[in-house]
């Protein structure tokens, strides 16, 4: 959410920003915003004045009182002036309503490196890694190696779950559970404090973390409870210090956070409908940061050398991509996409994404911090986070980047040492 004042004092910027979106709706939002922010200014303006004529009144009938002349007349005006009080908070308070409701719908702004597009066709190529492997045989795609491996079972999922549901099986699930412990290593050793967050919230702290008309669609509701399972473990670690303030010198503070994520994939119907790589349920180890202001782009390219880091230490082709405004979302101020190479689709697909999101969540969820230690001056922080890995989607990689001819998957090199001493490759096996 942008703060009120700079919306008055940057009103071309936030309408000009808006344009780069192509949401014509939202710029409707926005003039309706300035015009009631104004409303509500003068109504609180008249609410004062009233008030103070009301004290007025009150001193001139309590005089009249003590000297047993007539107040009626005075207690009428009273009653009127009361009447008309009463009025106008009901009027401004519904005002307030609505304009927190378009101020919190009013995305980021976004940072001037972000490119220009209308969906992620037009998201740029920032850099690439590893290149595209060639295999000198027919290759696989995911779903035939679950079957053939033995290591995962999709059918028997939709019976008990229903369809984007899976069971891991095997080799499969030792990798998975080795992968996650790879990635925490690697974010403790670079200062990240590990965390096992709630996989509920309820819902005021989720709308301070983004903006639930954009994101309800995906979540899931918990019936008859003001709970969400998350979509993100992003989402509890930014709400863990809502209405909190820091010292200077505890920023930034870096999260490493590992939990099942939850989500619809509403209006994903007819996409990636095989296998395990668009799922409903799956874990993954998150990176977040509350940041200094001036340090935070600093830290967004920390964040997605981290999560590079980890792609090559698996050896998976990738390239990252900066998102573009028609693709960029509501909270970040600039977006990295981490997309590796599957030869089963013949293209790149996200793997992860990384995101400034500024002062934006820390706005909503008011977290602040003192300008000077000590001090009374402060300022909201900023936000940032990032994946670190990602399954079941990362898992896909391995098998289709890692196949051999003889229908194995070799293991990556750098899990060897999370993994039992004769786990080094997956193998078909005869499956009944």
């Amino acid at each position: 959410m942008l703060d009120i004042r700079f919306i008055r004092e940057n009103a071309d910027l936030v309408r000009a920003d808006l344009k780069k979106r192509r949401d014509e709706r939202k710029l409707e939002e926005f003039e309706e915003l300035l015009r009631l922010d104004a409303t509500v200014r003068e109504q609180k303006k008249e609410i004062q004045e009233l008030r103070t004529r009301r004290n007025r009144l009150s001193r001139e009938i309590g005089k009249l009182k003590m000297t047993g002349q007539d107040d009626s007349k005075l207690v009428h005006q009273a009653n009127e002036v009361n009447a008309a009080i009463k009025r106008m908070e009901t009027e401004t308070e519904a005002n307030e309503t609505r304009l927190k409701r378009i101020r919190m719908s009013i995305p980021n702004i976004l940072h001037d490196t972000v490119p220009y597009g209308v969906d992620e066709e037009d998201n740029q190529v920032v850099r690439e890694w590893g290149g595209q492997p060639s295999f000198d045989f027919e290759i696989k795609s995911h779903v035939d190696l679950l079957e053939t491996l033995d290591i995962g079972d999709i059918p028997r999922a939709a019976r008990v779950a229903g369809s984007r549901f899976y069971y891991l099986k095997n080799e499969l699930v030792v990798i998975d559970v080795a992968m996650q412990q790879m990635a925490l290593e690697m974010l403790v050793k670079k200062g990240f404090t590990p965390i096992y967050p709630p996989m509920m919230m309820r819902r005021e702290p989720y709308e301070g973390v983004t903006d639930l008309a954009d994101f309800e669609n995906v979540m899931y509701k918990i019936e008859g409870e003001d709970l969400y399972l998350i979509a993100t473990s992003e989402h509890p670690m930014a709400a863990m210090h809502m209405n909190e303030i820091f010292e200077p010198t505890d920023l930034p503070l870096k999260l490493a956070g590992v939990s099942t994520c939850f989500r619809k994939e509403a209006g994903t119907h007819g996409k990636d409908t095989k296998g395990i790589f668009r799922v409903h349920q799956f874990p993954k180890v998150e990176q977040f940061i509350f940041s200094l202001p001036e340090e935070s782009w600093t830290m967004h390219e920390e964040l997605i050398r981290n999560e590079e880091e980890y792609a090559q230490k698996l050896g998976l082709p990738y390239r990252v991509v900066n998102v573009c405004t028609g693709d960029i979302g509501t909270v970040a101020a600039k977006k990295y996409d981490l997309e590796f190479w599957f030869p089963g689709q013949k293209k790149y697909r996200e793997g992860g994404s990384c995101s400034n999101c500024t002062a934006y969540q820390a706005t909503r969820l008011n977290i602040k911090y003192r300008i000077k230690k000590g001090g009374t001056e402060k300022a909201y922080l900023h936000t940032l986070n990032s994946t670190m890995m990602a399954n079941p989607r990362t898992l896909v990689a391995i098998l289709e980047n890692y196949q051999q001819e003889d229908g194995s998957v070799k293991i990556p090199k750098s899990l060897h040492k999370y993994l039992p001493s004769d786990m080094r490759e997956i193998v078909p096996r005869n499956v009944s």
